[in-house]
Protein backbone atom coordinates (compact mmCIF):
# COMPACT_ATOMS: atom_id res chain seq x y z
CA UNK A 1 0.00 0.00 0.00
CA UNK A 2 2.94 2.39 0.69
CA UNK A 3 4.11 2.30 -3.08
CA UNK A 4 0.37 3.60 -4.34
CA UNK A 5 0.00 7.41 -3.86
CA UNK A 6 -2.50 9.73 -5.71
CA UNK A 7 -0.62 12.87 -6.78
CA UNK A 8 -1.21 15.55 -8.92
CA UNK A 9 -2.84 13.32 -11.25
CA UNK A 10 -3.35 9.76 -9.98
CA UNK A 11 -0.86 7.18 -9.38
CA UNK A 12 1.77 6.49 -11.50
CA UNK A 13 4.81 4.48 -11.37
CA UNK A 14 7.58 2.39 -13.25
CA UNK A 15 6.12 -1.16 -13.75
CA UNK A 16 8.66 -2.49 -11.18
CA UNK A 17 6.45 -1.05 -8.76
CA UNK A 18 2.74 -0.79 -10.96
CA UNK A 19 2.03 -4.39 -11.04
CA UNK A 20 -1.11 -6.05 -11.01
CA UNK A 21 -1.93 -6.80 -7.31
CA UNK A 22 -1.63 -2.84 -6.62
CA UNK A 23 -4.30 -2.48 -9.58
CA UNK A 24 -6.22 -4.68 -8.16
CA UNK A 25 -6.17 -3.09 -4.48
CA UNK A 26 -6.75 0.13 -5.98
CA UNK A 27 -10.00 -0.95 -8.18
CA UNK A 28 -11.05 -2.82 -4.33
CA UNK A 29 -10.37 1.17 -2.83
CA UNK A 30 -12.54 2.67 -6.07
CA UNK A 31 -15.48 0.11 -5.18
CA UNK A 32 -15.45 0.40 -1.57
CA UNK A 33 -15.51 4.98 -2.18
CA UNK A 34 -18.35 3.85 -4.59
CA UNK A 35 -20.00 1.73 -2.33
CA UNK A 36 -24.26 2.18 -2.68
CA UNK A 37 -24.02 3.60 -6.00
CA UNK A 38 -26.15 1.45 -9.05
CA UNK A 39 -24.67 2.82 -11.99
CA UNK A 40 -22.06 1.24 -14.15
CA UNK A 41 -18.29 2.40 -14.40
CA UNK A 42 -16.36 2.74 -17.14
CA UNK A 43 -12.39 1.69 -17.47
CA UNK A 44 -10.42 3.08 -20.31
CA UNK A 45 -6.87 2.43 -21.07
CA UNK A 46 -4.01 4.45 -23.49
CA UNK A 47 -1.61 2.29 -25.74
CA UNK A 48 1.14 1.11 -23.52
CA UNK A 49 1.51 -2.76 -23.92
CA UNK A 50 0.30 -3.41 -20.72
CA UNK A 51 -2.85 -1.04 -19.91
CA UNK A 52 -5.53 -3.50 -21.70
CA UNK A 53 -4.39 -6.27 -19.00
CA UNK A 54 -4.31 -3.24 -15.88
CA UNK A 55 -7.55 -2.38 -17.20
CA UNK A 56 -8.93 -6.09 -17.31
CA UNK A 57 -7.95 -6.54 -13.56
CA UNK A 58 -9.67 -3.36 -12.71
CA UNK A 59 -12.56 -4.37 -14.51
CA UNK A 60 -12.59 -7.80 -12.87
CA UNK A 61 -12.26 -6.22 -9.25
CA UNK A 62 -14.98 -4.02 -9.88
CA UNK A 63 -17.39 -6.46 -11.16
CA UNK A 64 -16.64 -8.61 -8.07
CA UNK A 65 -17.99 -5.79 -6.10
CA UNK A 66 -21.45 -6.02 -8.19
CA UNK A 67 -20.68 -3.04 -10.83
CA UNK A 68 -21.89 -3.37 -14.45
CA UNK A 69 -18.31 -2.00 -16.26
CA UNK A 70 -18.12 -0.37 -19.67
CA UNK A 71 -14.84 -0.77 -21.27
CA UNK A 72 -13.96 0.16 -24.83
CA UNK A 73 -12.32 -2.20 -27.69
CA UNK A 74 -9.56 -0.46 -27.81
CA UNK A 75 -7.17 2.27 -26.25
CA UNK A 76 -9.12 5.74 -25.94
CA UNK A 77 -8.12 9.10 -25.17
CA UNK A 78 -8.68 10.09 -21.35
CA UNK A 79 -11.16 13.11 -22.01
CA UNK A 80 -13.49 10.68 -24.00
CA UNK A 81 -14.18 8.40 -20.59
CA UNK A 82 -14.47 11.86 -18.71
CA UNK A 83 -17.45 12.94 -21.12
CA UNK A 84 -18.92 9.36 -20.98
CA UNK A 85 -18.98 9.85 -17.37
CA UNK A 86 -21.45 12.60 -17.66
CA UNK A 87 -23.31 11.74 -20.45
CA UNK A 88 -24.36 8.46 -19.54
CA UNK A 89 -24.66 8.87 -15.78
CA UNK A 90 -21.96 6.73 -14.98
CA UNK A 91 -20.38 6.25 -11.49
CA UNK A 92 -17.35 7.27 -12.41
CA UNK A 93 -14.16 5.87 -13.97
CA UNK A 94 -10.95 4.55 -14.18
CA UNK A 95 -8.23 5.54 -16.49
CA UNK A 96 -5.07 3.19 -17.04
CA UNK A 97 -2.51 5.53 -18.17
CA UNK A 98 0.97 6.89 -17.34
CA UNK A 99 0.03 10.08 -20.02
CA UNK A 100 3.29 11.38 -21.17
CA UNK A 101 5.88 9.49 -19.14
CA UNK A 102 8.11 6.91 -21.27
CA UNK A 103 6.49 3.53 -21.97
CA UNK A 104 8.31 1.92 -18.85
CA UNK A 105 5.87 3.79 -16.48
CA UNK A 106 1.97 3.09 -16.10
CA UNK A 107 -0.42 4.72 -13.92
CA UNK A 108 -4.36 4.91 -13.32
CA UNK A 109 -6.36 7.49 -11.97
CA UNK A 110 -10.22 8.20 -10.50
CA UNK A 111 -12.59 10.46 -12.13
CA UNK A 112 -15.77 11.12 -10.38
CA UNK A 113 -19.34 11.67 -11.76
CA UNK A 114 -19.04 14.96 -12.95
CA UNK A 115 -16.47 14.07 -15.28
CA UNK A 116 -13.77 16.83 -13.60
CA UNK A 117 -10.69 15.80 -11.88
CA UNK A 118 -10.76 14.27 -8.48
CA UNK A 119 -9.87 16.62 -5.79
CA UNK A 120 -8.33 15.80 -3.18
CA UNK A 121 -10.93 14.83 -0.55
CA UNK A 122 -11.74 11.69 -2.90
CA UNK A 123 -8.29 10.62 -3.67
CA UNK A 124 -8.00 10.49 0.00
CA UNK A 125 -10.72 8.67 0.70
CA UNK A 126 -9.46 6.18 -2.16
CA UNK A 127 -5.98 5.83 -0.38
CA UNK A 128 -7.75 4.81 2.63
CA UNK A 129 -9.73 2.13 0.90
CA UNK A 130 -6.71 0.27 -0.27
CA UNK A 131 -7.06 -3.25 -0.12
CA UNK A 132 -6.91 -6.66 -0.95
CA UNK A 133 -10.22 -7.33 -2.88
CA UNK A 134 -13.59 -8.81 -1.40
CA UNK A 135 -15.63 -10.12 -4.04
CA UNK A 136 -19.08 -11.06 -3.43
CA UNK A 137 -20.85 -14.21 -3.81
CA UNK A 138 -20.81 -14.46 -7.84
CA UNK A 139 -24.70 -14.33 -8.29
CA UNK A 140 -24.01 -10.43 -7.47
CA UNK A 141 -21.38 -10.08 -9.82
CA UNK A 142 -21.82 -7.22 -12.15
CA UNK A 143 -20.86 -7.54 -15.81
CA UNK A 144 -17.84 -5.93 -18.20
CA UNK A 145 -19.52 -4.87 -21.50
CA UNK A 146 -16.99 -3.66 -24.14
CA UNK A 147 -18.69 0.19 -25.36
CA UNK A 148 -17.84 2.69 -28.06
CA UNK A 149 -16.22 5.38 -26.59
CA UNK A 150 -15.83 7.58 -29.58
CA UNK A 151 -19.18 8.60 -31.63
CA UNK A 152 -21.10 10.51 -27.93
CA UNK A 153 -17.61 12.72 -27.80
CA UNK A 154 -17.55 13.50 -31.31
CA UNK A 155 -20.62 14.35 -31.91
CA UNK A 156 -20.64 16.48 -28.66
CA UNK A 157 -17.79 17.72 -29.88
CA UNK A 158 -19.01 18.82 -33.27
CA UNK A 159 -21.71 20.54 -31.54
CA UNK A 160 -19.95 22.82 -29.23
CA UNK A 161 -17.64 23.99 -31.64
CA UNK A 162 -20.19 25.19 -33.91
CA UNK A 163 -21.78 27.19 -30.92
CA UNK A 164 -18.19 29.13 -30.69
CA UNK A 165 -17.69 29.06 -34.35
CA UNK A 166 -18.81 31.42 -37.41
CA UNK A 167 -17.97 28.47 -39.94
CA UNK A 168 -19.00 25.30 -38.96
CA UNK A 169 -17.22 22.98 -41.43
CA UNK A 170 -13.39 22.76 -42.28
CA UNK A 171 -13.40 22.80 -45.92
CA UNK A 172 -10.02 23.73 -47.58
CA UNK A 173 -8.59 23.50 -44.24
CA UNK A 174 -5.74 20.96 -43.98
CA UNK A 175 -4.10 20.16 -40.71
CA UNK A 176 -1.06 17.76 -40.10
CA UNK A 177 -1.79 15.57 -36.80
CA UNK A 178 0.88 14.23 -34.86
CA UNK A 179 -0.76 10.94 -32.19
CA UNK A 180 2.92 10.69 -30.81
CA UNK A 181 1.50 7.09 -31.30
CA UNK A 182 -0.83 7.34 -28.41
CA UNK A 183 -4.55 7.14 -27.62
CA UNK A 184 -5.50 9.74 -29.73
CA UNK A 185 -4.81 8.47 -33.08
CA UNK A 186 -8.08 7.40 -35.20
CA UNK A 187 -9.85 9.54 -32.64
CA UNK A 188 -8.25 13.43 -32.76
CA UNK A 189 -7.82 12.69 -36.98
CA UNK A 190 -10.64 11.23 -37.41
CA UNK A 191 -12.72 14.12 -35.48
CA UNK A 192 -10.93 16.68 -38.12
CA UNK A 193 -11.90 14.71 -41.29
CA UNK A 194 -15.42 14.62 -39.93
CA UNK A 195 -15.62 18.52 -39.61
CA UNK A 196 -14.66 18.84 -43.04
CA UNK A 197 -10.71 19.13 -42.48
CA UNK A 198 -8.11 17.46 -45.22
CA UNK A 199 -6.01 15.78 -42.80
CA UNK A 200 -2.27 14.71 -42.97
CA UNK A 201 -1.59 11.83 -40.58
CA UNK A 202 1.95 11.47 -38.57
CA UNK A 203 2.82 8.56 -36.09
CA UNK A 204 -1.02 7.57 -36.03
CA UNK A 205 0.31 3.72 -35.60
CA UNK A 206 -0.20 2.25 -32.73
CA UNK A 207 3.60 1.65 -30.76
CA UNK A 208 3.49 0.32 -27.54
CA UNK A 209 6.92 2.03 -26.53
CA UNK A 210 5.96 5.29 -28.59
CA UNK A 211 8.77 4.86 -30.91
CA UNK A 212 11.51 5.39 -28.56
CA UNK A 213 10.12 8.90 -27.47
CA UNK A 214 7.94 9.85 -24.56
CA UNK A 215 4.68 10.77 -25.77
CA UNK A 216 5.20 14.38 -24.43
CA UNK A 217 4.08 17.41 -27.18
CA UNK A 218 7.05 20.00 -26.28
CA UNK A 219 9.17 21.61 -29.05
CA UNK A 220 12.06 18.86 -28.52
CA UNK A 221 9.65 15.82 -29.56
CA UNK A 222 7.46 17.60 -32.24
CA UNK A 223 10.47 18.63 -34.64
CA UNK A 224 9.03 16.40 -37.74
CA UNK A 225 5.46 17.62 -37.37
CA UNK A 226 6.64 21.25 -37.08
CA UNK A 227 9.04 20.82 -40.49
CA UNK A 228 6.04 19.11 -42.27
CA UNK A 229 4.00 22.50 -41.25
CA UNK A 230 6.55 24.98 -42.19
CA UNK A 231 7.85 23.37 -45.20
CA UNK A 232 4.36 21.95 -46.82
CA UNK A 233 0.90 22.97 -47.32
CA UNK A 234 -1.12 22.76 -44.07
CA UNK A 235 -2.19 25.14 -42.08
CA UNK A 236 -1.91 23.90 -38.73
CA UNK A 237 -0.20 21.38 -36.97
CA UNK A 238 -1.60 19.34 -33.83
CA UNK A 239 -0.27 16.90 -31.88
CA UNK A 240 -1.62 15.27 -28.95
CA UNK A 241 0.10 13.21 -25.61
CA UNK A 242 0.12 10.13 -25.08
CA UNK A 243 -3.54 10.04 -23.65
CA UNK A 244 -4.59 13.07 -25.37
CA UNK A 245 -6.16 15.15 -22.60
CA UNK A 246 -3.08 17.73 -23.68
CA UNK A 247 -2.67 19.15 -26.92
CA UNK A 248 0.09 21.50 -28.64
CA UNK A 249 -0.27 23.30 -31.85
CA UNK A 250 2.44 23.97 -34.95
CA UNK A 251 1.93 26.94 -36.73
CA UNK A 252 3.56 28.06 -40.76
CA UNK A 253 5.32 30.96 -39.38
CA UNK A 254 6.29 30.13 -35.66
CA UNK A 255 6.37 26.47 -35.80
CA UNK A 256 5.66 25.28 -31.79
CA UNK A 257 3.29 27.74 -30.58
CA UNK A 258 3.81 28.16 -26.84
CA UNK A 259 1.24 26.60 -24.91
CA UNK A 260 0.79 29.98 -22.94
CA UNK A 261 0.18 32.42 -27.20
CA UNK A 262 -2.06 29.54 -27.72
CA UNK A 263 -4.54 30.13 -24.61
CA UNK A 264 -4.40 33.72 -25.04
CA UNK A 265 -5.34 33.40 -28.74
CA UNK A 266 -7.96 30.63 -27.95
CA UNK A 267 -9.84 32.78 -25.44
CA UNK A 268 -9.81 35.88 -27.79
CA UNK A 269 -11.16 33.16 -30.27
CA UNK A 270 -13.90 32.44 -27.79
CA UNK A 271 -14.55 35.61 -26.65
CA UNK A 272 -16.05 36.29 -30.46
CA UNK A 273 -19.07 35.02 -29.82
CA UNK A 274 -19.58 34.52 -25.66
CA UNK A 275 -18.28 35.93 -22.69
CA UNK A 276 -17.14 34.49 -19.66
CA UNK A 277 -13.92 34.75 -17.01
CA UNK A 278 -10.90 32.66 -17.66
CA UNK A 279 -9.48 30.39 -15.05
CA UNK A 280 -5.12 29.80 -14.92
CA UNK A 281 -2.58 28.31 -13.09
CA UNK A 282 -0.65 30.66 -11.44
CA UNK A 283 2.22 29.32 -14.14
CA UNK A 284 0.14 30.76 -16.78
CA UNK A 285 0.81 33.87 -18.46
CA UNK A 286 -0.90 37.18 -18.08
CA UNK A 287 -1.42 38.07 -21.37
CA UNK A 288 -4.66 36.13 -20.75
CA UNK A 289 -5.37 38.84 -17.80
CA UNK A 290 -4.82 41.49 -20.42
CA UNK A 291 -7.02 40.22 -23.46
CA UNK A 292 -9.97 39.91 -20.55
CA UNK A 293 -9.23 43.11 -19.09
CA UNK A 294 -9.67 44.49 -22.87
CA UNK A 295 -13.03 42.65 -23.46
CA UNK A 296 -14.52 43.69 -19.22
CA UNK A 297 -13.83 40.01 -18.27
CA UNK A 298 -11.63 38.49 -14.91
CA UNK A 299 -9.46 36.12 -14.45
CA UNK A 300 -8.97 33.75 -11.30
CA UNK A 301 -5.29 32.55 -10.35
CA UNK A 302 -5.41 28.81 -9.33
CA UNK A 303 -2.27 26.48 -8.18
CA UNK A 304 -1.17 24.50 -10.79
CA UNK A 305 -3.02 20.80 -11.54
CA UNK A 306 -6.27 20.89 -13.56
CA UNK A 307 -8.78 19.87 -10.55
CA UNK A 308 -8.29 23.22 -9.44
CA UNK A 309 -8.46 25.16 -12.75
CA UNK A 310 -11.67 22.44 -12.92
CA UNK A 311 -13.29 23.85 -9.71
CA UNK A 312 -12.54 27.09 -10.01
CA UNK A 313 -14.78 26.83 -13.73
CA UNK A 314 -17.16 25.27 -11.86
CA UNK A 315 -17.38 28.01 -9.02
CA UNK A 316 -16.84 31.23 -11.48
CA UNK A 317 -19.16 29.92 -14.32
CA UNK A 318 -15.48 30.35 -16.40
CA UNK A 319 -15.79 30.52 -20.03
CA UNK A 320 -12.51 28.45 -20.28
CA UNK A 321 -9.36 27.26 -18.07
CA UNK A 322 -6.07 25.80 -18.81
CA UNK A 323 -2.43 25.89 -17.78
CA UNK A 324 0.47 26.35 -19.29
CA UNK A 325 1.43 22.80 -20.27
CA UNK A 326 -1.31 22.33 -22.87
CA UNK A 327 -4.27 21.29 -21.09
CA UNK A 328 -7.69 23.03 -21.66
CA UNK A 329 -10.96 23.18 -21.12
CA UNK A 330 -14.02 25.59 -22.52
CA UNK A 331 -17.71 26.48 -21.26
CA UNK A 332 -20.50 23.82 -22.31
CA UNK A 333 -18.11 20.72 -21.88
CA UNK A 334 -17.36 18.42 -18.91
CA UNK A 335 -14.73 19.96 -16.65
CA UNK A 336 -11.14 18.14 -17.96
CA UNK A 337 -8.64 19.26 -19.82
CA UNK A 338 -9.49 17.54 -23.75
CA UNK A 339 -6.71 17.35 -26.28
CA UNK A 340 -9.15 16.03 -28.72
CA UNK A 341 -12.04 18.83 -28.34
CA UNK A 342 -9.49 21.29 -28.28
CA UNK A 343 -7.79 20.36 -31.54
CA UNK A 344 -11.23 20.79 -33.48
CA UNK A 345 -11.59 24.28 -31.60
CA UNK A 346 -7.99 25.19 -32.41
CA UNK A 347 -8.75 24.27 -35.94
CA UNK A 348 -12.08 26.44 -36.15
CA UNK A 349 -10.30 29.24 -34.51
CA UNK A 350 -7.64 29.00 -37.70
CA UNK A 351 -10.54 28.81 -40.23
CA UNK A 352 -11.46 31.99 -38.65
CA UNK A 353 -8.59 34.15 -38.05
CA UNK A 354 -4.77 32.35 -38.82
CA UNK A 355 -3.57 31.92 -35.56
CA UNK A 356 -0.41 33.78 -36.42
CA UNK A 357 -1.88 36.54 -37.47
CA UNK A 358 -4.56 36.39 -34.19
CA UNK A 359 -1.25 35.96 -31.84
CA UNK A 360 0.92 38.92 -34.05
CA UNK A 361 -2.34 41.30 -33.20
CA UNK A 362 -2.90 40.59 -29.38
CA UNK A 363 0.65 40.63 -28.74
CA UNK A 364 0.29 44.26 -31.17
CA UNK A 365 -2.55 45.37 -28.87
CA UNK A 366 -1.09 43.86 -25.24
CA UNK A 367 2.89 44.17 -25.68
CA UNK A 368 5.57 40.97 -25.90
CA UNK A 369 5.39 38.64 -23.69
CA UNK A 370 7.84 35.54 -22.92
CA UNK A 371 8.33 32.69 -20.59
CA UNK A 372 10.58 29.66 -19.77
CA UNK A 373 11.19 27.93 -17.01
CA UNK A 374 14.26 25.54 -15.36
CA UNK A 375 14.15 23.03 -12.70
CA UNK A 376 16.44 22.61 -9.63
CA UNK A 377 17.02 19.79 -8.55
CA UNK A 378 15.72 18.65 -4.93
CA UNK A 379 14.24 15.49 -3.20
CA UNK A 380 10.63 15.19 -2.12
CA UNK A 381 11.74 15.24 1.58
CA UNK A 382 13.53 18.49 0.95
CA UNK A 383 10.85 20.54 -0.52
CA UNK A 384 8.83 21.36 2.35
CA UNK A 385 12.08 22.79 4.31
CA UNK A 386 13.64 24.26 1.16
CA UNK A 387 10.03 26.43 1.02
CA UNK A 388 10.21 27.42 4.41
CA UNK A 389 13.72 28.46 4.39
CA UNK A 390 12.63 30.28 0.70
CA UNK A 391 9.68 32.71 2.56
CA UNK A 392 12.25 34.46 4.63
CA UNK A 393 14.51 35.00 1.80
CA UNK A 394 12.34 36.65 -0.69
CA UNK A 395 13.81 40.08 -2.09
CA UNK A 396 12.53 42.93 -2.31
CA UNK A 397 14.34 43.26 -5.73
CA UNK A 398 14.58 40.32 -8.35
CA UNK A 399 17.19 41.07 -11.05
CA UNK A 400 16.97 45.08 -10.31
CA UNK A 401 13.26 45.44 -10.34
CA UNK A 402 11.18 46.06 -7.28
CA UNK A 403 8.63 43.32 -6.42
CA UNK A 404 5.55 44.80 -6.32
CA UNK A 405 3.28 41.86 -5.07
CA UNK A 406 3.96 37.84 -3.58
CA UNK A 407 1.18 35.67 -4.65
CA UNK A 408 1.09 32.31 -2.41
CA UNK A 409 -1.08 29.86 -3.86
CA UNK A 410 1.58 27.65 -5.35
CA UNK A 411 5.06 27.98 -4.24
CA UNK A 412 6.26 31.49 -4.41
CA UNK A 413 5.04 34.08 -6.80
CA UNK A 414 7.10 37.45 -7.44
CA UNK A 415 5.35 39.95 -9.26
CA UNK A 416 7.56 42.82 -10.59
CA UNK A 417 6.39 46.42 -11.05
CA UNK A 418 6.46 46.00 -14.79
CA UNK A 419 4.22 43.31 -14.61
CA UNK A 420 7.19 40.66 -15.19
CA UNK A 421 7.29 37.63 -12.86
CA UNK A 422 9.30 34.73 -11.08
CA UNK A 423 7.62 31.82 -9.81
CA UNK A 424 9.24 29.20 -7.65
CA UNK A 425 6.83 25.94 -6.91
CA UNK A 426 7.71 22.20 -5.67
CA UNK A 427 6.91 19.44 -8.56
CA UNK A 428 3.88 17.47 -7.92
CA UNK A 429 5.80 14.64 -10.28
CA UNK A 430 9.36 14.88 -10.09
CA UNK A 431 12.08 15.47 -7.53
CA UNK A 432 12.62 19.20 -8.29
CA UNK A 433 11.51 22.85 -7.55
CA UNK A 434 10.39 24.25 -10.94
CA UNK A 435 11.81 27.86 -11.78
CA UNK A 436 9.11 29.82 -14.10
CA UNK A 437 9.79 33.37 -15.33
CA UNK A 438 7.48 35.75 -17.77
CA UNK A 439 8.22 39.08 -18.96
CA UNK A 440 8.81 41.40 -22.00
CA UNK A 441 11.96 39.99 -23.80
CA UNK A 442 13.67 36.81 -23.73
CA UNK A 443 16.57 38.09 -23.05
CA UNK A 444 14.74 39.56 -19.24
CA UNK A 445 13.18 36.10 -18.90
CA UNK A 446 16.82 34.22 -18.98
CA UNK A 447 17.86 37.39 -15.90
CA UNK A 448 15.06 36.59 -14.03
CA UNK A 449 15.33 32.49 -13.94
CA UNK A 450 18.80 33.39 -13.45
CA UNK A 451 18.39 35.07 -10.37
CA UNK A 452 15.75 32.57 -9.21
CA UNK A 453 17.94 29.54 -9.76
CA UNK A 454 20.62 32.34 -7.25
CA UNK A 455 17.80 32.59 -4.83
CA UNK A 456 16.84 28.71 -4.68
CA UNK A 457 20.09 26.51 -5.37
CA UNK A 458 21.83 27.64 -1.80
CA UNK A 459 18.83 26.60 0.28
CA UNK A 460 18.68 22.89 -1.27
Amino acid sequence: MDAISFGTDGWRATLDVFTAPRVRMVGQAVATHLDGRDAPVGVCYDARESSRGFAEELARVLAANGFDVLLPERDRPTPLLAWAIADRDLAGGLMVTASHNPAEYNGVKFIPDDGAPALPEITESIEANLAEPEPLPEAEWGTIQETDFVASHAEHAHDLVAEYADETTLDDLTVAYDAMHGSGRGVTDELLAGAGASVERLRCERAPDFGGTPPEPSAEHLGELATHVQDGDASLGIANDGDADRLAVVTPDRGYLDENLFFAALYDFLLESASGPAVRTVSTTFLVDRIAEAHGESVVETAVGFKWVARAMAETDALVGGEESGGFSVAGHVREKDGVLLALLAAAAEREEPLDERVDRLLDEHGEIHQSKISVDCPDDEKARVLDELEGELPDRVAGEPVADVVTKDGFKTVLESGAWLLVRPSGTEPVLRVYAEAESEERVAALLDAGEELVAPLV
